[in-house]
């Protein structure tokens, strides 16, 4: 899935839109996304400018779009049907190691329990075979119109 697909199933954009590429995806199950870290986001001017790191929060927030692509594809739905998905809670978060400028990180979200208007899932991102971070994740799905 290119960028063009994902905009179709996330409102975010530039320079927020934290996931570059869907790799593999299986609706109800798990996606594999992936997110390239460059030393010209927005973020590394004040994020550590003398040891650019990218920020905990943001591998969450990617982790948390890769789960909203994968509730959209579970429920067969896009941005257009009316429909949004919201990063509700987190919940055993961890941070294993560093990301920074010239990282891919690979997003990996497999789903614990979908129902109608919310989804857990377990979230991991990579670096390589390096674990940066881990987290369940709560998604809400809510009517825009």
């Amino acid at each position: 899935m290119e960028v063009t697909d994902i905009w179709r199933l996330l409102p975010h954009r530039y320079p927020f839109l934290l996931v570059d590429r869907v790799i593999e995806i299986e609706p109800d199950q798990r996606i594999v996304c992936l997110k390239n870290v460059t030393i010209n986001e927005p973020i590394f001017t004040g994020h550590f400018p003398d040891t650019p790191v990218f920020p905990g929060v943001m591998i969450v927030e990617a982790l948390a779009q890769a789960a909203g692509i994968l509730a959209f594809a579970s429920r067969g739905r896009t941005l257009d049907d009316g429909y949004i998905y919201y990063l509700a809670g987190t919940d055993k978060t961890k941070f294993k190691s560093s990301v920074i400028p010239g990282d891919q990180i690979r997003l990996e979200v497999e789903i614990v329990n979908l129902r109608k208007h919310w989804m857990k899932a377990e979230g991991r991102a990579y670096v390589g075979d390096r674990m940066a971070c881990s987290t369940r994740l709560t998604c809400a799905e809510q009517k825009t119109g």
